[in-house]
């Protein structure tokens, strides 16, 4: 009997068209396809959080919650903006944790990861992030992927372009489906080993 392939939500932490992180992202999707599913989780239509509208969630929040509960993990891939997360980001966040009771985020293994131009690839961000998500309830991947985005980080047919970068991220992309795989087996089957 084969098992499906857990199904991992994306969350890339710009809404540029043309982001790095999408990019990238993209590319990680790749180097994972043989051990899960993943899509990116669209952030961009979610609304302003505002705790007053938390009885009366648009569709576009009903949508994005729903996306990030059924993922079986969950991959965020961010710039850095001002020396933190870009508020768009912050605002998916914020509408994955609410209404209270209603946490989305609780016990979902994640990873995070990002780039940038800069030569401490979204380390700060990543930091910022950290901290909001291990709070939210989240199981953290351990260790730390700061990229520093190159114009031959990513080739012409969408993949890590540089060999020992692949290899860096091949790692924490193994790492990240064996934690999502552990997680998400059935609990019978856990308690079963």
């Amino acid at each position: 009997m084969t098992m499906a392939k857990p199904q991992v939500a994306i969350i890339v932490g710009s809404n540029r068209r043309e982001s790095i992180n999408r990019k990238l992202a993209h590319a990680l999707a790749k180097l994972g396809a043989d051990h899960f599913n993943a899509s990116i989780v669209r952030i961009d239509d979610l609304p302003m959080f505002n705790q007053d509208n938390e009885g009366n969630l648009t569709p576009e929040i009903v949508r994005f919650k729903d996306e990030i509960s059924r993922a079986d993990g969950v991959m965020i891939i961010t710039p850095e903006h001002d020396r933190s997360i870009p508020a768009v980001l912050k605002n998916a966040v914020d509408w994955g944790a609410r209404p209270y009771g209603k946490n989305s985020w609780t016990g979902k293994p994640a990873f995070i990861t990002g780039t940038s131009p800069g030569a401490i690839g979204s380390a700060i961000a990543q930091q910022h992030l950290r901290a909001i998500m291990v709070s939210l309830g989240t199981i953290l991947l351990g260790g730390e992927a700061y990229i520093t985005f190159k114009p031959d980080l990513i080739d012409a047919q969408g993949n890590i372009g540089d060999e020992n970068t692949r290899k860096f991220l091949q790692t924490f992309i193994s790492r990240f489906a064996d934690l999502v795989e552990r997680l998400s087996q059935p609990k019978a089957e856990r308690s079963a080993a």
